[in-house]
């Protein structure tokens, strides 16, 4: 039986931090991601790695420089270090694998790209 398990999200002040875990169990994941959903919004990606060479890759400015996704390919755990938090970042984050081979990690931005889906953690930033 596969499970996706996320953990860490809460509550949090403007400028401040949190980190969100991700483990993974019952498959061999070629690549990880983060996803995130703010109400009345699509699901955007936000950031995933991929196992072969532990290679990361961020959507655009709007998280680049301040999440930073690492993780353990051995354990399938993946984590989202989320630094100066705004109100913006407020939504559901949800974590993905794939156990799709691929050469691109451009491909890792897109969701159908993605296999298996967690059941979401909320993130709140309050101002």
């Amino acid at each position: 039986q596969v499970q996706v398990v996320e953990s860490g999200g809460g509550l949090v002040q403007a400028g401040g931090s949190l980190r969100l875990s991700c483990a993974a169990s019952g498959i061999s994941s070629t690549a990880m991601g983060w996803f995130r959903q703010a109400p009345g919004k699509e699901r955007e990606f936000v950031a995933a790695i991929r196992w072969s060479d532990g290679s990361p890759t961020y959507a655009d400015d709007s998280v680049k420089g301040r999440f930073t996704i690492s993780g353990d390919n051995a354990k399938n755990t993946v984590y989202l270090q989320m630094d100066t938090l705004n109100v913006e970042d407020t939504a559901a984050y949800y974590c993905a694998a794939t156990t799709k081979v691929f050469f691109t990690l451009y491909v890792l931005s897109k969701s159908r790209t993605y296999d298996y889906w967690g059941q979401g953690t909320q993130v709140t930033v309050s101002s």
